[in-house]
């Protein structure tokens, strides 16, 4: 059987690597979108191994809501993606200085 720390330490790699994604790649939009989603999948992760472990529900109920959320914020991005690629020709962060107020 896998005991709760091997969840515990891969989610938390899963976390690191997307963090590290995160400040490694600061250029390309659609990496920083996939590395924050995978962020939440590492927490996702670790809610789900407690409650599993815990034998508790509250935990999944969390994971569905901030799956929802996930959804949404990916769709919203992206369609901001999709409106700054058509307006600029580029999704290059450091281009993109046309945001600022």
């Amino acid at each position: 059987m896998i005991a709760l720390s091997d969840y515990l330490i891969l989610g938390g790699l899963l976390f690191a690597i997307a963090v590290a994604g995160i400040f490694l790649n600061r250029k390309n939009l659609i990496l920083l979108l996939m590395c924050v989603e995978l962020m939440l999948l590492a927490v996702n992760m670790n809610f789900v191994a407690f409650s599993h472990f815990l034998g508790d529900m509250t935990g999944q109920v969390f994971v569905f809501f901030i799956l929802t959320v996930a959804a949404a914020e990916a769709a919203i991005g992206l369609a901001i993606l999709v409106v700054l690629f058509r307006n600029r020709r580029t999704i290059n962060v450091e281009d993109l200085d046309a945001l600022k107020g």
